[in-house]
Formats: structure tokens, sequence, C-alpha cells
């Protein structure tokens, strides 16, 4: 059932962990929206800095601190081509998503937030991109507007257009839910945020290992990308804001290279990207990350789109048949993420059997606790697939599942 063209299996060649057994079967490895598996270069990379580039970056005069910065630079350039960016300017390391909508909701409510204004927030937002808008909310005296779920689990865009109103400052929207997999029509939000005179911040967490990011097609204020999910090393992702706006907001955090100046009296800040980069910065994480986009630009894209849509049918297939298991999760457009529950089975009874197959799945709220209101459910389990995944995996899946099945229910 593989695609044509698609060879699966040399791609699996590439990421080391995913030869091993657990508990004596094969890895199974279905958590990919948690975190994705390292490709060898990403690995090799990172072993390199710290073999013989070590350095601080932009501070040293000495050969290992130019190499050092070169390598970290180059890191933003391939981040800035990834998503489009008109310029690495606009393209901030950060410790990941969460800390690049921290810095956002920071800076954009310190600047930007007064008493009575609303910021308009999707109901299928996992908590990284509600509560750091809820805690500049409450700073600034502001309050949250929700777009709504549809049973199917796309977002209700009329009544998203109908919560747009003179006093909306912010719509922060994710691009693909970690959960229902939905591939959400960012486009069209940012475009109805700017007609409202408000700015838009797009979470693109699970969105970089599977869709397209075009920031300029998209047309967001602010963008943030992970690291980690797209095969890339933890602790490192990108914050993309448009120059001019990043230009005027107040810094996150103090110290180190932000600075342009400092005396007891004043400090003036440096120009972008320094500006936002507090500190010394994750040199190897980001070094790592430049060579895992410049791994995924170097394969077919249109190849593992097409996989991915393979394993997402499959996956759904397979799950349909077995009795009593529902899925949370029915829209047009989505990637290969399939979570549900089981009549009879708790999800944290279902993880550990399916793991003495080697099954590695995710179970609980996801991060999620509004979207599992909106569905009357407090867990569930959830498989997802990355281009490494293969037909035969779902299977073991569906195995695992129906054996638990038969144990539990």
């Amino acid at each position: 059932m593989a695609c044509a063209g698609f060879d699966v299996e040399a791609l699996r060649a590439k990421f080391p962990a995913l030869a091993q057994e657990v508990h004596g079967r094969p890895l199974v490895y279905l958590d990919n929206a948690a975190t994705t598996h390292k490709p060898g270069q990403v690995l090799e990379a990172m072993d390199e800095f710290y073999r013989r580039d070590n350095a601080n970056v932009h501070r040293g005069m000495h050969e290992l601190s130019v190499r050092a910065t070169r390598g970290y630079e180059s890191a933003r350039e391939a981040a800035a081509g990834f998503i489009k960016a008109e310029s690495s300017r606009e393209c901030i390391f950060t410790s990941g998503v969460t800390d690049a909508i921290n810095l956002v909701a920071s800076s954009v409510g310190q600047a930007r937030l007064r008493a009575g204004d609303r910021v308009l927030l999707s109901e299928m937002e996992h908590h990284s991109n509600i509560v750091p808008w809820q805690m500049a909310c409450e700073r600034a005296g502001a309050k949250i507007d929700v777009i709504p779920v549809t049973d199917s689990g796309e977002l209700d865009l009329d009544a998203a257009q109908r919560l747009m109103t003179e006093r909306t400052r912010v719509v922060a929207c994710v691009m693909v839910s970690n959960v229902l997999g939905t591939i959400n029509d960012v486009a069209r939000v940012c475009m109805m945020a700017k007609a409202a005179g408000a700015l838009s911040v797009i979470d693109a967490a699970q969105g970089g290992a599977h869709v397209e990011v075009d920031v300029r097609a998209i047309g967001c204020d602010f963008l943030a990308l992970s690291g980690h999910k797209m095969f890339g090393p933890t602790g490192v992702g990108v914050l993309y804001g448009r120059e001019e706006l990043l230009e005027v907001l107040p810094p996150y955090r103090g110290g180190g290279e932000m600075i342009e100046s400092v005396s007891f009296e004043k400090t003036t800040f440096a120009r972008l990207p320094a500006r936002f980069e507090a500190g010394t910065p994750n040199i190897a994480g980001a070094i790592g990350l430049g060579a895992a986009i410049r791994f995924v630009r170097e394969l077919d894209d249109a190849g593992v789109r097409a996989h991915e849509a393979s394993l997402l049918e499959h996956a759904q297939t397979r799950l349909s048949e077995i009795k009593g298991l529902r899925i949370y999760g029915q829209a047009l457009r989505k990637i290969p993420i399939v979570t549900f529950s089981i009549d009879g089975v708790h999800p944290y009874d279902l993880a550990p059997v399916l793991d003495r197959f080697g099954v590695a799945i995710r179970t609980g709220h996801h991060c999620t606790q509004p979207l599992m209101k909106r569905f009357g459910v407090t867990a569930t389990a959830r498989a997802s697939l990355a281009m490494y995944n293969t037909h035969a995996e779902i299977d073991v899946l569906v195995e695992g599942i129906e054996r638990a099945r038969r144990m539990l229910a």
C-alpha cells in the first residue's frame, strides 16, 4: 500500500531511533505530535558543533566563535527560507512554541492591550496558546472570546467573523490541531483579523512537519514554529514577526546580546533579531534545527504528502472497524492524527497494553482541556503519524487495541 515513488524504508533508515525494539517487539512510534524522532544529519550537526566548534556566538574574536556564529546564523537563514519570511531579522530563536507565544503575549500585551480590549482564541487551542493570553489579559484588564469548533472538528468561521469587533486587538489561532488533526484556513482567519484591525498570531507547532508554512501567503503578523515537532532538537523554536512590528515591541527578557548600551540610568536595546534573544542562546539546538530544515527541504514534498494522506486514510479505516471506537475530528483537511476513545476502555489503561506491543501513543487531555470539554470527554487516546510511519505499523496498532479491548472492556 506504499505510495508509488516514495521509499518509506529508505527514509526510515535515516532515523536511528526507529530501528530499536521495545519489550521485544519492533518500535511502532505513533506519538509524533508530542515529538518526532531525529534524522542522522541533525544528530551529526549537533555532535559536530560540540566536538569542534563549541563557543559562544556574536562575542568571541576567535575562530571557534566565528564558526559557532556562522552556524547559528546559517540556521536562522534556513528558518527564514523555510517559512518564506522577507528577512532573517524577522526570525527570533526561542526555546519553542510555548516560549514564542509567551513572548508575543507579553510584548503585545504590554504595548497594545488595554482594559476592555478583546483577544480572540479558538476552542481547539492547546494550553500554550491560551494561558499566556489569559495572563496578558489579566494584566491589562482585557477579555478573551472563543471561536467555537463544529462537531466535525472544524473552526466555525462564521462565528469567528461575528466575534471580531472593534475591540478585538489580537486573534491567536492554531494552524493544525494537535488533537483533531484539522488544518485550519489560517489565511482566512488572518484576513478577517486584519479587516478588524487586529494582530494575528498563528501557532504552527504541528504545521511545520505536515503542511507548507508560508508567512506571506498566510498574511500573519506573528507565527510560532517548533523545532522538535519537525525532526529537530528539543528546546528550540522560531518566532516569526513582521519586522515593523518587532521593531517597536518592548523586549521580552533582558540581558546578554539584546542590549545596545547599558548604564544604571538607562538601557537601549539592540536591533533585530538580537533584541529578543536575551542571554546565551541554544546554539546547538539552533544548528540542529537548521539541519532539520535542510533535511525536510531535500525531501520529495509531494511524495511525503501523498504518503501521509494514505496513512491517514488507512488509520481511519482500520480504526473505524473496531467495535465501540469513536474518532474525534473528521475535518475535510487534516494531518495524520487520529484521536479516539473506546467504550469501556480508559485511555490510561489502553496505553500500557499497547506499550507491550511496542506501540507508543499518547493518552490524556493533550494539553487541550477546553477541547476535551467541548467533546464531553476528560481524556482520549491519540495516534499521531509522521512521514516515516508505515501502513504495517497501523495494523500493529489495531492488533494491540483489539487485544486491549478483549482484556479491558
